[in-house]
C-alpha cells in the first residue's frame, strides 16, 4: 500500500502543468537532485530514478528550481504543491498592497467629488487600500458632522469595491477612513470603465490643504 493513500490517483495522469513547470517524465535534465516528501535531501540522480520513488509512493516528481545545477526536483502531490504556491503568491500580493489617500473638503462640488470617487474606485480595483480624507478648515471645524457625513457617503458610493475597516474618525483636524478592496470577483465598478488604467499621479486639490493658518485666523 502506498506511503500517501490519499495522493492524488496515479501519477501517469499528472504530467500537464502550468507553463513552463516540468514535472514526472517530462523533466529533461541528465541528473537532479531530489528532496523527498519530509524535506529530506535524497541525493543526485537520474530522473527516471527520482520519478521511481514518487511513484512508489503515489506522489509527483516536480522541477522546483530548474536554474540550479543539477535542478532540484521535489517528490510532492502536485495538486497541494499548487496550493502552497498559490497561497505565498496572495500573501507576497497582500504583503506589497499599498495605501492611497483620496482628500475631500466639506463644499466639495458634486462634479468634484465624483471625480475623487473615480480615483478612490481606480485604486481600490487594482488591489490598494484607500484612506478617505477631509481636513475641516476654519469655520468648518464648527460643523464637523458635515465632515463625517461627506466621509460615510463616499465610503458609501465606494461600497461596490471595498469595505470599510472602521468607522470614520476624527483625528486632530482631519476626518479619516479606510477602506479595503474586496475580492476581485466581487468588485462592481460604478465610476471606472472595466479596462481603466491606474492613474499614480499625486492628488492635488485646489487649495484644499493650503493657507490653513489664513483660515483659522479669520474664524
Amino acid at each position: 500500500m502506498p506511503k500517501y493513500p490519499n495522493s492524488r490517483g496515479k501519477y501517469q495522469n499528472r504530467n500537464r502543468g502550468p507553463k513552463g513547470l516540468r514535472r514526472n517524465d517530462r523533466i529533461r535534465a541528465a541528473e537532479v537532485r531530489v528532496i523527498g516528501p519530509e524535506g529530506t535531501n535524497l541525493g543526485v540522480m537520474a530522473p527516471r530514478k527520482a520519478l521511481e520513488l514518487a511513484k512508489k509512493v503515489g506522489l509527483d516528481l516536480i522541477e522546483v528550481s530548474p536554474s540550479a545545477r543539477p535542478p532540484v526536483c521535489r517528490i510532492l502531490d502536485f495538486g497541494k504543491f499548487l496550493y502552497e504556491e498559490s497561497k505565498k503568491q496572495k500573501d507576497t500580493k497582500q504583503a506589497s498592497t499599498k495605501l492611497k489617500e483620496v482628500k475631500f473638503r466639506v463644499g466639495i462640488g458634486e462634479h468634484d467629488f465624483v471625480t475623487k470617487l473615480r480615483r478612490a474606485e481606480s485604486f481600490l480595483d487594482h488591489g490598494n487600500k484607500v484612506k478617505l480624507t477631509l481636513q475641516f478648515r476654519g469655520r468648518e471645524n464648527e460643523h464637523r458632522e458635515l465632515g463625517f457625513e461627506r466621509v460615510k457617503l463616499a465610503a458609501h458610493e465606494l461600497q461596490g469595491v471595498a469595505t470599510a475597516d472602521s468607522e470614520p474618525r476624527l483625528v486632530g483636524r482631519q476626518v479619516t477612513q479606510i477602506l479595503s478592496p474586496l475580492p476581485e470577483a466581487k468588485r462592481v465598478l460604478k465610476f471606472n470603465a472595466a479596462d481603466h488604467e491606474l492613474d499614480e499621479s499625486e492628488d492635488h486639490d485646489e487649495d484644499e490643504f493650503e493657507h490653513e493658518d489664513e483660515d483659522v485666523a479669520e474664524s
